[in-house]
């Protein structure tokens, strides 16, 4: 991958997500990030996803304490090893609010703990993607790009700049900040998109509306980039 100029600025994981409700046992969670640090280190990626678990019919309290106490171990994993937990605004304690998501960085307390933001999150939450970014902004080390509206009670996800999310504004505000690392893709869209071709199989559909899709990334970062220069 060096040789080829590719580098993995984010690794994926289960850690805290949105299928690991508070109840799981939290050694699946410390045996994952045992696994994946040793493979950071030798990718050179600084930072890996995590979540903040869903709730299991636990009450406030008890949700808040139990993610906050697992998620300082995990941090404290994460700063022996020398890298960064990188916590995405989604299913979880954290991802509820803004404030939350103040809380849990309060709490948590380390260097190896900060924030993933997703603009097409906030939407899916009835929360507003904007506003959120706003708050939380001081803390972002790396951005999943997402669009979408509701229609009714439905999600609808788009791409980026055709939904509800201010895609746009949240990159210029991000830029203006000036934030220069790394934005990932999720389009969620390739079961909606219809390319006018009915014998196109669904991995051709993946790959012409993730192409699509970065393209109009790139558009929209351009643009953005314009208007924060002034």
């Amino acid at each position: 991958m060096g040789a080829a100029g590719l580098h993995v600025c984010c690794f994926a994981s289960q850690l805290a997500n949105w299928s690991r409700p508070i109840t799981t046992d939290f050694a699946v969670d410390v045996a994952e990030l045992t696994r994946a640090i040793p493979r950071m280190q030798r990718m050179g990626t600084k930072y890996i996803r995590c979540m903040s678990y869903p709730n299991a019919d636990w009450t406030e309290e008890a949700w808040r304490e139990e993610a906050v106490r697992r998620l300082r171990e995990l941090s404290r994993m994460a700063e022996d090893g020398g890298i960064i937990l990188a916590h995405e605004n989604c299913n979880g304690w954290g991802g509820e609010s803004p404030a939350n998501t103040l809380e849990l960085l309060e709490r948590v307390d380390s260097p190896a703990f900060r924030l993933v933001f997703d603009t097409g999150n906030p939407f899916v939450h009835r929360q507003n993607a904007y506003e959120y970014l706003e708050t939380v902004i001081d803390h972002v080390v790396h951005v999943h790009i997402k669009d979408g509206y509701l229609d009714g009670e439905k999600n609808v996800f788009t791409y980026p700049g055709e939904g509800s999310c201010r895609v746009g504004d949240c990159i210029r505000l991000l830029i203006e900040h000036g934030y220069d690392a790394g934005y990932s893709i999720e389009p969620h869209i390739a079961s909606i998109i219809h390319l006018g071709d009915a014998s196109m199989d669904k991995e051709q559909v993946m790959y012409e509306s993730y192409l699509t899709y970065g393209r109009k990334l790139m558009a929209l970062y351009d643009q953005a980039a314009k208007t924060a220069a002034g």
